[in-house]
Order: structure tokens, then C-alpha cells, then sequence
């Protein structure tokens, strides 16, 4: 039986520490011999990330117990943690351990064996950190991005390619560090892990520099490798300012492959081995589709090369699909299965293909493929539901006509319950979601803090407002120079034509996002009319100030192409900040925190509350701040009070009544 109350107030199973419970993905697939790893979050456990081995018998086991955490800081946005190798001993693993940075070596069925560590130790958060790990037992090292910090500011840094020996010898000792790029190319600011070919004579590997961002532009270099490992002088064989590469892999033969976005798309290209300097690399598929993606963590993977000289791809125009590509005619035969998202992470072993896949009924698991066969098969992290499933949203797929009638990708998940309606007399609040980045993308998966509103009641849409990834060049340089004006127009244009189409109660709209995303729900409730309430979440909301050093090195100009350079353009910077127009702000808000970010640090949570809170004006909000949290929430008990803080707020301002939901505390 369907009873009928009004939305917001419908009771639901989804509470808040399942949301949290359920939190993040799995990442970074490997092999280590026939065994697939990988590591995945463990929201109750301090939020660190485990690292996860499928045994012979299909059983999970974790690697490292707790305290061990499995996660670089590089960028700090981290970057791929882990390498391991099959010996006749048993497997070797080396990994980044998240509280000391430190990389460490660990061989798991060896008795009594604990981890050792390779580098040295230095001052967390600064000294030494390292990325991307290629383990070459031959030689006896383990290559790595190296991120060394030379001073005490964010810019203060230098990245390079570096051999760790395995036998220990670093972990006291510098420089016992080898750096493997020579000197006249070790002055680029970004480096990813180098790829050695297949006959050990040559690596690859990709480079950028300030100001440009990684899907800006990127130009991937090729050096010969001598006999002691050093490389000689590089060559640029791809990319430019206004190309990027975003990955590179040897195939079998000795082909470079690569993704880079020439054409306006990242799709994939083969460079041959016997190519003259200055020689054309071949496309191999060209379509409108991305067969790669925004390089936010070094050592991502869009793609792979298997034995046979075809090629595991991540592709698509919005939503993704898993296929096998054969270079040879460029046709790609796709996975059969219900997943509508895979991530960019792939490993192969011989005709295995693992990655992590998730659709809008199913969390992120890691899926394997059999080349041979065709056959799909979930090995780990499978998705299991912890309620009903007739409780989860259905989601829709819609463009809509922004302002110059540009089009405006976004998912819309109306409020669904089993149980309950509203009265049909009503419309439902919506929440518009705005994505982190900005150069990123809203995934069509199944998330359980959208259904956490949902099955309440509550109406979500995610807005891919231009600027996001996933549709082309031309798609993401709509937001160059153009932040906090395209991202606020597309984000209200989907809220409005909700509305206007009987969809959403106009007087119940609402925005929330982290990073980026609390920027533009920042940005849009102090110069729009559109909204009745916001969640601003650990965002960026002073320019100026970010921009002058008060983030990290990596994102640190960013903001060159996003608003324009400082130095030219110092008015836009003002008047496109929420902090410098406190005074707009007409409506409640809620802020939250992590204390222990780097990247959007508390500072400019506090000059914006300062500056509200100067105005003499009373405007409801409350700040939470988290300690132990940095840049996005990782804690359950941290990802609970968040989420029921964000609902007591849409209840207060919206007159909802849902049941067992703390008050939230409004400062007036």
C-alpha cells in the first residue's frame, strides 16, 4: 500500500551512516601473477584505503591490516599507489603508505614478514613523496614519480623520474635515489611515471608545466634508456599547448600507443616502433568519443594493450563502455553487461581484463572480462543491496537549453519511494547537484547519498554544466575564463527549466557541491535569485587569495585559464568571488569543512564567514569543520553528520519533516 505525505518527509532505510558505509570505489586494478588487487575505501576504519587481493578460491583478502593506508599524496591528488610482482618466492608488493609517505616493500606469505621501508623518512606533508610505481626486478629497482618538496611554500617542489633500489639501501640514505631523466629534461614542473618498451632500450612518459593544466596541454617524450637505466636526451613525439596526452603504454610489438586529443576528442593513436622524429602517429579509432580523460592522479589508465595487439578501452560520450579495439581496422567490440560507468583504471594479464564498472543500480565493483570468451564476471568489491532496491532513484538522462541555447547534459533523479507519494496537488524541492573540478564529470551511478534524498522525497539533478569532461575539447574550453559565470548560468538554466515544466517547486530549489562544485553553489547563491538555500562544501570561494598561494602547487594556476591571469585581469577576480560579496547573500546556507585541507583550505571559509557575519545582516547558516578531515571526506562518522546536517537545512528552509534527523543549529 503507497500512503500519501508530503516530500522530504517520507521514511526511508537509506539513513546516513549507510550512505557513508557505502562510500567511495575501488581503485587501481592490478595483476600480481594470476591474482587481480586492487584498493578500496574503508569509510569506518579512520578512512583509509586497503589494499584487496582475490585469491585462487575467489575469496577477498585484505593485504595490510589497519593502520596501513594505500595512498599517495602527489599533487595531492595522489596518484597510483602500488606495484607488485609474482617471484618463485612469493609476491613482492611496494606500496605508498598515506602517514608517512614513505614507499615500503612487503612480501605477504613470506613468515613473520612485515613491511620495510625504501626511502627515507622526511616531514609529512613535505620531504619526499612518491607515485606511479613500476616494480623492474631485473634490475632490481622499482621506478617511481619522485615529488620532492625543496622549501617551505606549496611551489617549492620538483617531480622527476626516479629508480628506488628494492634491497632497502634508500631508506636511510637520499641519495641512493636515482634520478632517471637527465638534466636538460628534469626542469618540467609535472611528470607521470615513466613506461619502459618492451625491448628495455626506450621510455616514455608525459610532461606539462605551469600554467597549463594536464587537459590543456601535455607533450609526451621518448628517450633511449642506457645500460645503468639513466636516459639520454628526450624527444617531444606528441602533444603541445593545446594538445593533451593523457596516457602512454608500450605495445607488445614496440608501438608507442598513446590517447591525446588532437582532434578534439581523446582517442587513440599508434606511433611505430621504426618512426622517423617528426613522423605521424596513426589514429586508430577516430569517433567523438573520449578514449581518456582528465589527469587528476598520476597513473590513471583509459586503456591497455593485450598480447595480441589488441587494445583494452575505457570509451564513450558521457556514459562509458568497456571494449576491445583492434587497431587494425579500428573497430571496438563492447563488454556485454548492465554497467553504464567504468572507471579509469584497467589492468590486463594475458586475456583477463579487469576494471571497475558501475551502472545506476549497482555501486562500483570490479569486473573482469575474458578476451577469449567474452565472458563478464564480478570479482570483487560486488555490489550487494543493502535495502530494497525499489528504494534506489531512477535516474534520467536529459539535455537542456542553456543560455544562446548551447546544450546542458544532466541526470535527474526524481524523489522515488515504494512506500510513499506526495499529494498530488504538489511539487517536489529539488537539490542541483554541481560536480568537483570544475574539469570533471558527474558519473550515471548508483550513489546512495543521492538516494539518501531521494527516497525521502527530495529531487537531485547533476548537472554536467559546460567545462565537465566527457564531451569533447569544445565542450570543456566553454569554461575557460568563463568560471563562476557559465557554470552558475547552466546550473540555474536546469533548476529553472524544472521548474517551468512542472517538474520542481520553484520556491524549493536548493545547490550543494564540493571543491569546484562549492564554489559554484557559493557563487550562485551570491549572484542568483534562483535558490532558497545551498550546501557549500569545502569550496574555493575567495580568488584572489587562492591564487596568491593559499593552495597547493599543482591547482596553484589554475585559475590562469579558468578566470584569466591575475595580473591582467584583477577586477574579475573580485567581482566573481563570494567572499567579496558577502553582502548578496540573502539566503541560509550551510558550510562544511575539512580542517586539514590543503588544497581548499579553512582560511577562506573564515574570511567568508567574517565578511557574512560583518554585514550586520541576519542570514541563517552554520559552519562545521572537521578535524582530520582534508580535501573531500573520507570518515564515516565525518560523512554522517554532513549528510544529516544537509537535510535538517533543506527541512528548516523547505518545511519538510523527515524522522529521526538531528536539528541542525542556524546561526540568526
Amino acid at each position: 500500500m503507497v500512503h500519501t505525505e508530503g516530500h522530504g518527509s517520507w521514511p526511508s532505510p537509506i539513513d546516513a551512516a549507510l550512505a557513508a558505509a557505502h562510500d567511495g570505489q575501488p581503485e587501481y586494478v592490478g595483476f600480481v601473477g594470476d591474482e587481480p588487487w586492487w584498493t578500496e575505501p574503508r569509510p569506518t576504519e579512520a578512512g583509509r584505503r586497503a589494499l584487496v587481493r582475490r585469491r585462487p578460491d575467489g575469496t577477498e583478502q585484505s593485504v595490510l591490516s589497519a593502520p596501513w593506508n594505500v595512498r599517495s599524496r602527489v599533487i595531492e591528488y595522489g596518484g597510483r599507489p602500488w606495484a607488485g610482482a609474482e617471484r618463485a618466492e612469493g609476491p613482492l608488493l611496494v606500496f605508498v603508505n598515506f602517514a608517512d609517505q614513505r614507499l615500503y616493500a612487503y612480501e605477504p606469505e613470506a613468515p613473520g614478514a612485515e613491511p620495510r621501508p625504501l626511502t627515507p623518512l622526511s616531514p609529512v606533508g613535505g620531504g619526499l613523496r612518491w607515485a606511479d610505481p613500476q616494480l623492474h626486478l631485473d634490475r632490481g629497482e622499482v621506478w617511481c614519480v619522485l615529488e620532492e618538496f625543496t622549501g617551505d611554500g606549496p611551489s617549492d617542489v620538483r617531480r622527476v623520474v626516479a629508480a628506488v633500489p628494492l634491497d632497502g639501501s634508500a631508506a636511510e640514505e637520499r641519495d641512493a635515489v636515482r634520478e632517471l631523466i637527465g638534466p636538460a629534461d628534469a626542469d618540467h614542473r609535472f611528470v607521470t611515471g615513466a613506461r619502459l618498451s618492451p625491448d628495455g632500450r626506450r621510455a616514455a612518459w608525459i610532461v606539462w608545466d605551469h600554467p597549463r593544466m594536464p587537459w590543456d596541454g601535455t607533450e609526451l617524450l621518448l628517450a633511449d634508456v642506457a645500460e645503468d637505466g639513466t636516459f639520454g636526451p628526450a624527444r617531444t613525439v606528441a602533444g603541445g599547448p593545446e594538445e593533451s596526452i593523457c596516457q602512454v603504454e608500450w605495445a607488445p610489438d614496440g608501438a608507442l600507443l598513446y590517447s591525446g586529443d588532437a582532434s578534439g576528442w581523446w582517442n587513440l593513436y599508434r606511433l611505430e616502433a621504426a618512426a622517423s622524429p617528426g613522423a605521424a602517429a596513426r589514429p586508430l579509432c577516430p569517433r567523438e568519443e573520449e578514449f581518456g580523460g582528465p589527469l587528476w592522479k598520476i597513473g590513471l589508465s583509459w586503456f591497455k594493450p593485450l598480447e595480441a595487439g589488441l587494445v583494452a578501452v575505457v570509451h564513450g560520450a558521457g556514459a562509458t563502455a568497456l571494449g576491445i579495439l583492434d587497431p587494425e581496422t579500428g573497430e571496438v567490440v563492447d563488454t556485454a553487461g548492465p554497467w553504464t560507468e567504468w572507471a579509469s583504471t584497467l589492468a590486463v594479464h594475458g586475456t583477463r581484463v579487469v576494471g571497475v564498472a558501475a551502472s545506476p543500480r549497482t555501486a562500483p565493483e570490479v569486473v573482469e572480462l575474458d578476451t577469449c570468451t567474452g565472458r563478464t564476471r564480478v570479482i570483487g568489491a560486488a555490489h550487494s543491496d543493502p535495502v530494497d532496491p525499489a528504494y534506489y532513484p531512477e535516474p534520467q538522462i536529459r539535455t537542456f537549453a542553456g543560455p544562446d541555447g548551447r546544450d546542458i547534459h544532466a541526470h535527474i533523479y526524481p524523489p522515488h519511494s515504494p512506500t510513499h507519494s506526495a499529494p498530488d496537488d504538489t511539487l517536489p524541492p529539488y537539490v542541483v547537484w554541481a560536480h568537483g573540478g570544475p574539469t570533471g564529470h558527474a558519473p550515471l551511478v548508483l550513489d546512495l547519498e543521492i538516494a539518501y534524498f531521494t527516497s525521502r522525497g527530495i529531487g537531485v539533478a547533476e548537472v554536467n554544466y559546460g567545462g565537465s569532461t566527457g564531451y569533447g575539447r569544445e565542450y570543456r574550453n566553454r569554461l575557460r575564463e568563463q568560471w563562476g559565470v557559465v557554470d552558475v548560468e547552466d546550473c540555474a538554466a536546469v533548476a529553472l527549466a524544472l521548474a517551468d515544466e512542472g517538474t520542481a517547486d520553484r520556491e524549493r530549489l536548493a545547490i550543494r557541491g564540493g571543491s569546484a562544485g562549492g564554489w559554484t553553489s557559493a557563487a550562485s547563491l551570491t549572484s542568483t535569485d534562483v535558490y532558497a538555500c545551498g550546501t557549500i562544501i569545502y569550496p574555493i570561494l575567495d580568488l584572489t587569495g587562492w591564487a596568491e598561494g593559499e593552495t597547493h602547487d599543482f591547482e596553484s594556476r589554475y585559475l590562469e585559464s579558468l578566470v584569466g591571469p591575475l595580473s591582467e585581469v584583477p577586477a574579475r577576480y573580485a567581482e566573481r568571488s563570494p567572499a567579496e560579496h558577502a553582502d548578496r547573500l540573502t539566503v541560509p546556507f550551510l558550510l562544511l569543512q575539512g580542517l586539514d585541507d590543503v588544497i581548499c583550505p579553512p582560511a577562506q571559509c573564515e574570511r567568508f564567514l567574517e565578511r557574512v557575519e560583518s554585514e550586520g545582516r541576519r542570514v541563517p547558516h552554520a559552519y562545521i569543520a572537521f578535524e582530520g578531515e582534508g580535501h573531500g571526506f573520507r570518515r564515516a562518522d565525518t560523512m554522517v553528520r554532513a549528510l544529516e546536517a544537509e537535510l535538517s537545512l533543506y527541512a528548516q528552509v523547505f518545511g519538510l519533516n523527515p524522522a529521526g534527523i538531528p536539528t541542525l543549529e542556524l546561526s540568526k
